[in-house]
Protein backbone atom coordinates (compact mmCIF):
# COMPACT_ATOMS: atom_id res chain seq x y z
CA UNK A 1 0.00 0.00 0.00
CA UNK A 2 1.43 3.40 -0.85
CA UNK A 3 1.74 5.93 1.97
CA UNK A 4 -0.92 8.61 2.36
CA UNK A 5 1.52 11.52 2.40
CA UNK A 6 2.25 11.24 -1.27
CA UNK A 7 -0.24 12.33 -3.90
CA UNK A 8 -1.40 9.89 -6.52
CA UNK A 9 -2.86 10.30 -9.98
CA UNK A 10 -6.52 9.29 -9.92
CA UNK A 11 -8.15 8.16 -13.17
CA UNK A 12 -11.79 7.57 -14.13
CA UNK A 13 -13.08 4.61 -12.24
CA UNK A 14 -11.02 5.36 -9.09
CA UNK A 15 -7.86 3.57 -10.17
CA UNK A 16 -4.37 4.95 -9.26
CA UNK A 17 -1.16 4.68 -11.17
CA UNK A 18 1.53 5.31 -8.53
CA UNK A 19 2.77 8.52 -6.84
CA UNK A 20 2.94 11.80 -8.69
CA UNK A 21 6.44 12.89 -9.50
CA UNK A 22 7.10 16.55 -8.57
CA UNK A 23 7.88 18.95 -11.40
CA UNK A 24 11.36 20.35 -11.70
CA UNK A 25 11.94 23.90 -10.49
CA UNK A 26 11.24 26.65 -13.03
CA UNK A 27 13.99 27.58 -15.39
CA UNK A 28 15.45 31.03 -15.79
CA UNK A 29 13.38 31.53 -18.85
CA UNK A 30 10.21 30.68 -17.01
CA UNK A 31 11.14 32.95 -14.13
CA UNK A 32 11.85 35.78 -16.51
CA UNK A 33 8.51 35.27 -18.24
CA UNK A 34 10.04 34.74 -21.68
CA UNK A 35 10.13 31.66 -23.85
CA UNK A 36 13.14 30.21 -25.64
CA UNK A 37 12.75 32.75 -28.43
CA UNK A 38 12.69 35.67 -26.04
CA UNK A 39 8.96 36.36 -26.50
CA UNK A 40 7.09 37.54 -23.46
CA UNK A 41 4.55 35.06 -22.14
CA UNK A 42 1.68 35.68 -19.78
CA UNK A 43 1.72 34.48 -16.22
CA UNK A 44 -1.35 32.34 -16.82
CA UNK A 45 0.34 30.48 -19.65
CA UNK A 46 3.40 29.91 -17.51
CA UNK A 47 1.29 28.76 -14.58
CA UNK A 48 -0.47 26.28 -16.77
CA UNK A 49 2.85 24.65 -17.51
CA UNK A 50 3.53 23.87 -13.90
CA UNK A 51 1.74 21.80 -11.36
CA UNK A 52 0.46 23.50 -8.21
CA UNK A 53 3.29 24.29 -5.89
CA UNK A 54 1.51 23.00 -2.78
CA UNK A 55 2.20 19.38 -3.70
CA UNK A 56 -1.49 18.62 -4.48
CA UNK A 57 -2.32 16.58 -7.53
CA UNK A 58 -3.68 18.38 -10.56
CA UNK A 59 -7.44 18.55 -11.00
CA UNK A 60 -9.27 16.63 -13.72
CA UNK A 61 -12.80 17.01 -15.09
CA UNK A 62 -15.43 14.96 -13.38
CA UNK A 63 -16.36 11.78 -15.22
CA UNK A 64 -19.68 11.76 -17.13
CA UNK A 65 -22.27 9.65 -15.46
CA UNK A 66 -24.37 7.64 -17.92
CA UNK A 67 -28.11 7.45 -17.15
CA UNK A 68 -29.17 4.24 -15.62
CA UNK A 69 -30.83 1.82 -18.03
CA UNK A 70 -33.15 -0.92 -17.00
CA UNK A 71 -31.35 -4.25 -17.41
CA UNK A 72 -32.26 -6.03 -20.67
CA UNK A 73 -33.91 -2.98 -22.18
CA UNK A 74 -31.96 -1.07 -24.77
CA UNK A 75 -34.58 1.02 -26.54
CA UNK A 76 -38.20 1.98 -26.39
CA UNK A 77 -40.58 -0.17 -28.49
CA UNK A 78 -44.19 0.55 -29.40
CA UNK A 79 -46.62 -1.37 -27.25
CA UNK A 80 -47.84 -4.61 -28.79
CA UNK A 81 -51.57 -5.30 -29.01
CA UNK A 82 -53.01 -7.82 -26.63
CA UNK A 83 -52.65 -11.46 -27.56
CA UNK A 84 -56.39 -11.94 -28.12
CA UNK A 85 -56.46 -9.04 -30.55
CA UNK A 86 -53.49 -10.39 -32.49
CA UNK A 87 -55.15 -13.76 -32.68
CA UNK A 88 -58.39 -12.21 -34.00
CA UNK A 89 -56.48 -10.28 -36.69
CA UNK A 90 -54.79 -13.49 -37.84
CA UNK A 91 -58.14 -15.28 -38.05
CA UNK A 92 -59.71 -12.45 -40.07
CA UNK A 93 -56.78 -12.36 -42.51
CA UNK A 94 -56.87 -16.13 -42.87
CA UNK A 95 -60.61 -16.19 -43.58
CA UNK A 96 -60.30 -13.32 -46.11
CA UNK A 97 -57.49 -15.12 -47.93
CA UNK A 98 -59.49 -18.35 -47.98
CA UNK A 99 -62.54 -16.61 -49.43
CA UNK A 100 -60.42 -14.92 -52.09
CA UNK A 101 -58.94 -18.26 -53.16
CA UNK A 102 -62.41 -19.82 -53.22
CA UNK A 103 -63.79 -17.03 -55.42
CA UNK A 104 -60.86 -17.35 -57.83
CA UNK A 105 -61.23 -21.13 -58.02
CA UNK A 106 -65.01 -20.89 -58.49
CA UNK A 107 -64.62 -18.32 -61.24
CA UNK A 108 -62.02 -20.47 -62.99
CA UNK A 109 -64.33 -23.50 -62.84
CA UNK A 110 -67.19 -21.45 -64.30
CA UNK A 111 -64.94 -20.07 -67.04
CA UNK A 112 -63.78 -23.50 -68.21
CA UNK A 113 -67.34 -24.85 -68.09
CA UNK A 114 -68.55 -21.92 -70.19
CA UNK A 115 -65.64 -22.19 -72.61
CA UNK A 116 -66.57 -25.76 -73.49
CA UNK A 117 -70.12 -24.74 -74.40
CA UNK A 118 -69.02 -21.61 -76.28
CA UNK A 119 -66.61 -23.63 -78.42
CA UNK A 120 -69.52 -25.75 -79.58
CA UNK A 121 -71.63 -22.64 -80.21
CA UNK A 122 -68.84 -21.23 -82.40
CA UNK A 123 -68.84 -24.42 -84.45
CA UNK A 124 -72.60 -24.17 -84.99
CA UNK A 125 -72.42 -20.74 -86.62
CA UNK A 126 -72.24 -20.94 -90.44
CA UNK A 127 -69.05 -19.57 -91.95
CA UNK A 128 -71.11 -17.37 -94.26
CA UNK A 129 -72.51 -15.54 -91.22
CA UNK A 130 -69.03 -14.94 -89.81
CA UNK A 131 -67.89 -13.59 -93.17
CA UNK A 132 -70.81 -11.13 -93.31
CA UNK A 133 -69.88 -9.46 -90.00
CA UNK A 134 -68.03 -6.14 -89.74
CA UNK A 135 -64.83 -6.51 -87.63
CA UNK A 136 -64.97 -5.02 -84.15
CA UNK A 137 -63.14 -1.71 -83.73
CA UNK A 138 -61.01 -2.10 -80.59
CA UNK A 139 -61.97 -3.79 -77.35
CA UNK A 140 -65.55 -4.43 -76.27
CA UNK A 141 -64.69 -2.83 -72.92
CA UNK A 142 -63.92 0.59 -74.37
CA UNK A 143 -65.56 0.80 -77.81
CA UNK A 144 -69.20 0.68 -78.97
CA UNK A 145 -70.32 -2.56 -80.54
CA UNK A 146 -73.44 -3.88 -82.28
CA UNK A 147 -74.69 -7.41 -81.67
CA UNK A 148 -77.55 -8.91 -83.67
CA UNK A 149 -79.78 -11.36 -81.77
CA UNK A 150 -81.83 -13.65 -83.99
CA UNK A 151 -84.50 -15.98 -82.62
CA UNK A 152 -85.08 -18.94 -84.92
CA UNK A 153 -88.32 -20.91 -84.84
CA UNK A 154 -86.97 -23.79 -86.94
CA UNK A 155 -87.40 -26.29 -84.12
CA UNK A 156 -89.41 -29.53 -84.14
CA UNK A 157 -92.95 -29.26 -85.47
CA UNK A 158 -92.12 -26.36 -87.79
CA UNK A 159 -92.54 -26.94 -91.50
CA UNK A 160 -90.78 -25.14 -94.31
CA UNK A 161 -87.64 -23.02 -94.15
CA UNK A 162 -86.60 -21.47 -90.88
CA UNK A 163 -87.62 -17.88 -90.17
CA UNK A 164 -86.25 -15.30 -87.77
CA UNK A 165 -89.01 -15.17 -85.21
CA UNK A 166 -87.37 -12.21 -83.43
CA UNK A 167 -84.77 -9.65 -84.49
CA UNK A 168 -83.07 -7.49 -81.84
CA UNK A 169 -80.02 -5.28 -82.40
CA UNK A 170 -78.05 -4.57 -79.20
CA UNK A 171 -75.83 -1.48 -79.11
CA UNK A 172 -73.36 -1.05 -76.23
CA UNK A 173 -71.65 2.20 -75.27
CA UNK A 174 -69.10 1.56 -72.47
CA UNK A 175 -68.11 5.24 -72.19
CA UNK A 176 -71.66 6.31 -71.33
CA UNK A 177 -72.50 3.06 -69.49
CA UNK A 178 -75.58 2.49 -71.63
CA UNK A 179 -77.03 -0.49 -73.47
CA UNK A 180 -79.62 0.04 -76.20
CA UNK A 181 -81.90 -2.69 -77.52
CA UNK A 182 -83.63 -2.16 -80.86
CA UNK A 183 -86.49 -4.49 -81.78
CA UNK A 184 -87.26 -4.81 -85.48
CA UNK A 185 -90.81 -6.00 -86.22
CA UNK A 186 -90.74 -9.11 -88.36
CA UNK A 187 -93.52 -7.69 -90.59
CA UNK A 188 -91.48 -4.58 -91.45
CA UNK A 189 -91.26 -4.18 -95.23
CA UNK A 190 -87.60 -3.76 -96.27
CA UNK A 191 -85.43 -4.19 -99.32
CA UNK A 192 -83.64 -7.55 -98.95
CA UNK A 193 -80.39 -7.60 -100.95
CA UNK A 194 -80.78 -9.80 -104.00
CA UNK A 195 -84.47 -10.51 -103.26
CA UNK A 196 -86.29 -7.18 -103.38
CA UNK A 197 -89.01 -5.84 -101.06
CA UNK A 198 -90.34 -8.29 -98.50
CA UNK A 199 -90.86 -8.79 -94.79
CA UNK A 200 -87.57 -8.61 -92.94
CA UNK A 201 -87.98 -12.02 -91.32
CA UNK A 202 -88.01 -13.55 -94.80
CA UNK A 203 -84.30 -12.71 -95.14
CA UNK A 204 -83.49 -15.60 -92.82
CA UNK A 205 -85.48 -17.99 -94.99
CA UNK A 206 -83.75 -16.75 -98.17
CA UNK A 207 -80.15 -16.63 -96.99
CA UNK A 208 -79.89 -17.48 -93.31
CA UNK A 209 -78.04 -15.31 -90.82
CA UNK A 210 -75.65 -13.90 -93.43
CA UNK A 211 -78.45 -12.33 -95.51
CA UNK A 212 -80.23 -11.11 -92.37
CA UNK A 213 -77.04 -9.37 -91.25
CA UNK A 214 -76.69 -7.55 -94.57
CA UNK A 215 -80.40 -6.61 -94.51
CA UNK A 216 -80.20 -5.14 -91.00
CA UNK A 217 -77.05 -3.18 -91.89
CA UNK A 218 -78.78 -1.73 -94.94
CA UNK A 219 -81.91 -0.87 -92.94
CA UNK A 220 -80.22 0.78 -89.95
CA UNK A 221 -76.95 2.02 -91.43
CA UNK A 222 -75.14 0.44 -88.45
CA UNK A 223 -72.41 -2.18 -88.81
CA UNK A 224 -73.13 -5.58 -87.23
CA UNK A 225 -70.01 -6.70 -85.36
CA UNK A 226 -71.31 -9.91 -83.77
CA UNK A 227 -74.28 -12.24 -84.13
CA UNK A 228 -76.07 -14.59 -81.73
CA UNK A 229 -78.66 -17.04 -83.06
CA UNK A 230 -81.00 -18.43 -80.42
CA UNK A 231 -82.77 -21.72 -81.10
CA UNK A 232 -86.15 -21.42 -79.39
CA UNK A 233 -86.41 -25.19 -79.13
CA UNK A 234 -83.65 -25.11 -76.49
CA UNK A 235 -84.30 -21.60 -75.16
CA UNK A 236 -86.49 -22.87 -72.32
CA UNK A 237 -83.71 -25.16 -71.08
CA UNK A 238 -81.37 -22.20 -70.64
CA UNK A 239 -83.90 -20.28 -68.54
CA UNK A 240 -84.59 -23.37 -66.43
CA UNK A 241 -80.84 -23.75 -65.85
CA UNK A 242 -80.82 -20.18 -64.52
CA UNK A 243 -83.68 -20.93 -62.15
CA UNK A 244 -86.23 -18.91 -64.12
CA UNK A 245 -86.47 -15.20 -64.88
CA UNK A 246 -88.36 -12.45 -63.06
CA UNK A 247 -90.66 -10.37 -65.29
CA UNK A 248 -92.89 -7.40 -64.49
CA UNK A 249 -96.01 -7.97 -66.60
CA UNK A 250 -97.80 -4.63 -67.09
CA UNK A 251 -101.32 -6.03 -67.61
CA UNK A 252 -103.25 -9.28 -67.62
CA UNK A 253 -102.86 -11.36 -70.77
CA UNK A 254 -105.01 -14.02 -72.40
CA UNK A 255 -103.28 -15.00 -75.60
CA UNK A 256 -104.60 -16.48 -78.81
CA UNK A 257 -104.59 -20.27 -78.95
CA UNK A 258 -101.15 -21.19 -80.26
CA UNK A 259 -98.99 -24.16 -79.25
CA UNK A 260 -101.85 -25.83 -77.39
CA UNK A 261 -100.50 -27.83 -74.42
CA UNK A 262 -103.23 -30.50 -74.70
CA UNK A 263 -103.18 -33.60 -76.85
CA UNK A 264 -106.74 -33.78 -78.20
CA UNK A 265 -108.53 -31.39 -80.51
CA UNK A 266 -111.51 -31.22 -78.18
CA UNK A 267 -109.37 -30.06 -75.29
CA UNK A 268 -107.64 -27.43 -77.43
CA UNK A 269 -111.04 -26.13 -78.61
CA UNK A 270 -112.11 -25.56 -75.00
CA UNK A 271 -108.77 -24.06 -74.03
CA UNK A 272 -108.96 -20.21 -73.84
CA UNK A 273 -105.27 -19.61 -74.46
CA UNK A 274 -102.17 -18.80 -72.40
CA UNK A 275 -102.87 -16.58 -69.41
CA UNK A 276 -100.59 -14.31 -67.42
CA UNK A 277 -101.61 -12.23 -64.44
CA UNK A 278 -100.50 -8.65 -63.91
CA UNK A 279 -97.48 -7.96 -61.71
CA UNK A 280 -93.95 -9.17 -61.01
CA UNK A 281 -93.51 -12.93 -61.17
CA UNK A 282 -90.87 -15.56 -61.85
CA UNK A 283 -91.38 -17.58 -65.04
CA UNK A 284 -89.86 -20.94 -65.84
CA UNK A 285 -88.41 -21.70 -69.23
CA UNK A 286 -91.64 -22.71 -70.95
CA UNK A 287 -93.68 -19.81 -69.55
CA UNK A 288 -90.94 -17.29 -70.43
CA UNK A 289 -90.79 -18.61 -73.99
CA UNK A 290 -94.57 -18.43 -74.38
CA UNK A 291 -94.64 -14.91 -72.93
CA UNK A 292 -92.02 -13.69 -75.41
CA UNK A 293 -93.91 -15.18 -78.36
CA UNK A 294 -97.43 -13.87 -77.63
CA UNK A 295 -98.55 -11.79 -80.56
CA UNK A 296 -102.19 -11.21 -79.68
CA UNK A 297 -103.81 -10.37 -76.36
CA UNK A 298 -107.56 -11.00 -76.49
CA UNK A 299 -108.04 -8.61 -73.56
CA UNK A 300 -106.30 -5.75 -75.41
CA UNK A 301 -106.81 -5.66 -79.20
CA UNK A 302 -104.43 -2.69 -79.46
CA UNK A 303 -101.44 -4.96 -78.85
CA UNK A 304 -99.34 -5.64 -81.93
CA UNK A 305 -96.11 -7.24 -83.01
CA UNK A 306 -94.39 -4.13 -81.58
CA UNK A 307 -95.75 -5.06 -78.14
CA UNK A 308 -94.44 -8.56 -78.68
CA UNK A 309 -90.98 -7.10 -79.30
CA UNK A 310 -91.12 -5.33 -75.92
CA UNK A 311 -91.89 -8.62 -74.22
CA UNK A 312 -88.92 -10.25 -75.93
CA UNK A 313 -86.67 -7.47 -74.69
CA UNK A 314 -87.97 -8.03 -71.15
CA UNK A 315 -87.05 -11.70 -71.28
CA UNK A 316 -83.61 -11.06 -72.82
CA UNK A 317 -82.80 -8.36 -70.24
CA UNK A 318 -83.93 -10.53 -67.33
CA UNK A 319 -81.93 -13.48 -68.61
CA UNK A 320 -78.69 -11.56 -69.21
CA UNK A 321 -79.10 -9.72 -65.90
CA UNK A 322 -79.27 -13.04 -64.07
CA UNK A 323 -76.28 -14.41 -65.97
CA UNK A 324 -74.01 -11.52 -64.97
CA UNK A 325 -75.36 -11.27 -61.42
CA UNK A 326 -74.25 -13.01 -58.24
CA UNK A 327 -76.78 -15.82 -58.72
CA UNK A 328 -75.41 -16.57 -62.16
CA UNK A 329 -71.83 -16.54 -60.85
CA UNK A 330 -72.72 -19.17 -58.23
CA UNK A 331 -74.36 -21.43 -60.82
CA UNK A 332 -71.89 -20.88 -63.65
CA UNK A 333 -69.67 -23.94 -62.93
CA UNK A 334 -72.79 -26.13 -63.23
CA UNK A 335 -74.60 -24.41 -66.12
CA UNK A 336 -71.69 -23.06 -68.18
CA UNK A 337 -72.22 -25.58 -70.97
CA UNK A 338 -76.02 -25.16 -70.82
CA UNK A 339 -75.73 -21.38 -71.26
CA UNK A 340 -74.37 -21.79 -74.78
CA UNK A 341 -76.42 -24.85 -75.69
CA UNK A 342 -79.21 -22.99 -77.56
CA UNK A 343 -76.77 -20.53 -79.17
CA UNK A 344 -74.77 -20.24 -82.36
CA UNK A 345 -72.40 -17.28 -82.23
CA UNK A 346 -69.04 -15.86 -83.27
CA UNK A 347 -68.39 -14.45 -79.78
CA UNK A 348 -65.56 -16.11 -77.90
CA UNK A 349 -65.59 -16.89 -74.18
CA UNK A 350 -63.41 -13.87 -73.44
CA UNK A 351 -65.68 -11.58 -75.44
CA UNK A 352 -68.75 -12.91 -73.64
CA UNK A 353 -67.08 -12.24 -70.30
CA UNK A 354 -66.22 -8.69 -71.37
CA UNK A 355 -69.80 -8.14 -72.54
CA UNK A 356 -70.98 -9.37 -69.15
CA UNK A 357 -68.82 -6.73 -67.48
CA UNK A 358 -70.24 -4.03 -69.79
CA UNK A 359 -73.74 -5.21 -68.90
CA UNK A 360 -72.89 -5.23 -65.18
CA UNK A 361 -71.58 -1.66 -65.28
CA UNK A 362 -74.40 -0.28 -67.42
CA UNK A 363 -76.54 2.19 -65.49
CA UNK A 364 -79.07 2.89 -68.26
CA UNK A 365 -80.94 0.59 -70.63
CA UNK A 366 -82.67 2.04 -73.68
CA UNK A 367 -85.47 -0.10 -75.11
CA UNK A 368 -86.41 0.96 -78.62
CA UNK A 369 -88.35 -0.42 -81.54
CA UNK A 370 -88.89 0.44 -85.15
CA UNK A 371 -92.39 0.95 -86.46
CA UNK A 372 -94.39 1.97 -89.48
CA UNK A 373 -97.79 2.28 -91.04
CA UNK A 374 -99.80 -0.95 -91.50
CA UNK A 375 -100.69 -1.63 -95.13
CA UNK A 376 -102.15 -4.45 -97.18
CA UNK A 377 -100.00 -5.02 -100.25
CA UNK A 378 -101.07 -7.84 -102.57
CA UNK A 379 -103.16 -9.39 -99.81
CA UNK A 380 -100.18 -9.49 -97.41
CA UNK A 381 -99.93 -7.47 -94.21
CA UNK A 382 -96.86 -5.21 -94.00
CA UNK A 383 -95.49 -2.44 -91.82
CA UNK A 384 -94.15 0.29 -94.09
CA UNK A 385 -91.43 2.23 -92.29
CA UNK A 386 -91.62 5.98 -91.74
CA UNK A 387 -89.16 8.77 -90.97
CA UNK A 388 -89.60 8.03 -87.27
CA UNK A 389 -87.39 4.99 -87.75
CA UNK A 390 -84.50 7.23 -88.80
CA UNK A 391 -84.87 9.22 -85.57
CA UNK A 392 -84.84 6.03 -83.51
CA UNK A 393 -81.48 5.04 -85.00
CA UNK A 394 -80.11 8.37 -83.77
CA UNK A 395 -81.50 7.62 -80.31
CA UNK A 396 -79.72 4.28 -80.34
CA UNK A 397 -76.33 5.79 -81.16
CA UNK A 398 -76.80 8.73 -78.78
CA UNK A 399 -76.88 11.51 -81.39
CA UNK A 400 -80.46 12.45 -80.42
CA UNK A 401 -82.34 12.34 -77.12
CA UNK A 402 -84.65 9.35 -76.54
CA UNK A 403 -88.30 10.00 -77.31
CA UNK A 404 -91.28 7.75 -76.57
CA UNK A 405 -93.57 6.55 -79.39
CA UNK A 406 -96.19 8.96 -80.67
CA UNK A 407 -99.48 8.45 -78.82
CA UNK A 408 -102.44 7.11 -80.70
CA UNK A 409 -100.52 4.77 -83.01
CA UNK A 410 -99.87 1.18 -81.87
CA UNK A 411 -97.15 0.79 -84.53
CA UNK A 412 -95.25 4.03 -83.82
CA UNK A 413 -91.48 3.89 -83.35
CA UNK A 414 -89.76 5.22 -80.24
CA UNK A 415 -87.60 4.52 -77.19
CA UNK A 416 -88.13 4.08 -73.47
CA UNK A 417 -85.46 4.58 -70.82
CA UNK A 418 -85.11 2.24 -67.86
CA UNK A 419 -82.52 1.95 -65.09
Amino acid sequence: MPSNDKPYRVYRGGRSRGPIKPLPPPTETERSGRDSRGDRRSGAELADRRAPGNGQPPTYPAPRVEPEVEPGRRRERPPRPPRTRRRAIKWILGIALGLLLLIVAWGAAGYFSLRHGVAQANDRLPKSASAALTPQNGSLLSNPTNILLLGSDSGPGRDGPGRSDSIVLVHTNPDKHTISMLSIPRDLRVDIPGQGPDKINAAYAYGGAALTIRTVEKLTGLPVNHVVIVDFSAFAELIDALGGVTIDIPQRIVSNRFDCPYKTVAQCDRWPGWQFRKGTQTLDGQRALIYSRIRENTLDPSETDVTRGRRQQQVVSAMTGKLVGFHGFLRLPFIGADVAKPLATDLTTGELMRLSWVKFRASTTLRCHLGGDPQDIGGVFYLVGSEDNVSVIGMITGTTAPQPPRPGSPFAAGCEVSG
